[in-house]
């Protein structure tokens, strides 16, 4: 008995094993008559219709062989590819390797240079980027450079930038994932290596170089050199650059349509110079409002009338305000009324600030306030809701509001309200309602289902 079944499990072992061989194409001779029917059948329906999509790629190419692939198919198969894997599967043969140097690959690069002594996350290999400066140079498009808070990985990126001599590239970021370690290069260096991109492509459309020491010199290089095609600007935090540097770009790039900048670059003159019938209309302008000595720094205000002019000129653009101010060095805004579309509030805001947004900011989107105090906000939102009707996002961190005041809240705002991101701690419990009624009473009038935000507990 225990022969049998010895026997009857080898066989069961031996016919698995032929069935799994046949799946791999490579049954040639066997003794079992089952299994030899089975392989011709299968032979028979790949020679009267391909079964599947590999099936008529055999038909179309022959029989499949990974080295054969079309370029135009590898190629297809390489964009999805990390650059790692990329690399890797070029050493396979020849006809991959070929591929792997198509210039449709390196329009789209991103740098990453981080010191391993400090971070955690994968840098860019030295030879590859010897080779893609080498090889690739003229064929990158759409580059950018993620450095860590090391002053050595924004050197390397200068190296970089000032042997791509013969590029065409049309985008440049340049980004730091932690401090800005580009501001701890020597301004020399940085403006130097800037400046060959800035005068060999001759096509940048879209250039993000927040956080680096880009003065008004190099920014006449770029317009010199690129005037007809910028199109977007991002350069928050550059303490080189003054309002003149900024005018300049206004003034001779009729084509940008996005800007960002800090407060202090920000004039009556630069927003004439954007709204001049040369100018196209301008689809969004970011302003960070940062206090670089808290309580000592007096901020500018901006004539009515020029905000009047941008408006007139760019109807549609967003205007987005960043605010990292201390409560006493708010009183130079919205004391006349600003066309501010996006309002972030990083700190602590006055009731009489938020008072002012209600009277002042008609054109309002989204309000977002991280503190206020201990004062509710009743009647402040009350205004807010009644005289900002395109209201569409709040959010409510470290404030404090009456459950019956902010049911009348959302009861003006109503169903336009998409975005309504309130902490339980900000809702106060009255005669009227208790945290449990809210619920019921705030999805009524907003149309959905919607529950405070509750701080995380870990």
């Amino acid at each position: 008995m225990a022969a049998a079944t010895s026997f009857h499990t080898s066989s069961k072992s031996y016919n698995l094993e032929a069935f799994f061989r046949m799946k791999r194409g490579r049954l040639t001779v066997t003794i079992d008559s089952q299994v030899v029917q089975m392989q011709q059948r299968t032979k028979k329906q790949k020679m009267d219709k391909p079964s599947s999509v590999m099936g008529q790629f055999q038909m179309q190419y022959g029989m499949l062989d990974w080295g054969n692939l079309p370029h135009h198919v590898v190629l297809h198969i390489f964009q999805y590819l990390p650059l790692v894997d990329r690399a890797r599967a070029s050493s396979v043969c020849r006809r991959w390797n070929e591929v792997f140097h198509i210039p449709e690959l390196w329009r789209k690069f991103e740098f990453e240079l981080n010191q391993p002594a400090t971070s955690y996350l994968k840098s860019t290999h030295p030879d590859l980027i010897q080779q893609i400066i080498k090889k690739h140079a003229n064929h990158l498009q759409y580059v950018s450079f993620k450095v860590d808070s090391c002053t050595e990985s924004a050197e390397a990126a200068c190296d970089i930038l000032s042997q791509l001599v013969n590029c065409s590239i049309k985008t440049l970021g340049l980004i730091s994932t932690a401090k800005p370690s580009f501001m701890n290069v020597s301004k020399s260096h940085f403006v130097s290596a800037l400046t060959v991109v800035f005068i060999n492509s001759k096509s940048l459309s879209s250039i993000k170089i927040d956080d680096t020491p880009v003065d008004d010199p190099s920014l006449k290089v770029l317009v010199a050199n690129n005037s007809d095609t910028l199109k977007l600007l991002k350069m928050s935090s550059c303490p080189h650059v003054s309002p003149a540097g900024i005018l300049c770009v206004a003034d001779q790039c009729h084509g940008l349509r996005e800007l960002a900048l800090n407060y202090h670059l920000l004039s009556d003159e630069l927003l004439l110079a954007l709204s001049t019938e040369k100018h196209v209309r301008l689809e969004h302008l970011r302003i960070d409002v940062v206090s670089e000595n808290p309580g000592q720094t007096q901020f500018h205000t901006i004539k009515k009338q020029s905000w009047d002019a941008l408006i007139k000129h760019s109807p549609k653009v967003n205007i987005v305000m960043y605010f990292f101010l201390y409560e006493e060095e708010f009183d130079a805004f919205f004391r006349e009324e600003t066309p501010v579309t996006h309002l972030y509030f990083g700190r602590a805001v006055s009731k009489a600030m938020l008072g002012r947004i209600g009277m002042n900011c008609p054109r309002l989107v989204e309000l977002v306030v991280c503190a206020n105090g201990l004062q509710p906000l009743d009647d402040e939102l009350i205004r807010i809701a009644d005289r900002c009707k395109n209201l569409t996002a709040i959010g409510l961190g470290e404030c404090e509001v009456t459950c019956s005041a902010f049911v009348e809240f959302v009861k003006m705002c109503g169903r336009r309200l998409t975005q309504l991101s309130i902490m339980e701690e900000v809702l106060i419990p009255d005669n009227k309602y208790n945290l449990e009624q809210i619920h019921y009473e705030v999805s009524k009038h907003l149309g959905r289902v919607w529950f405070p935000d509750m701080m995380p507990t870990w």
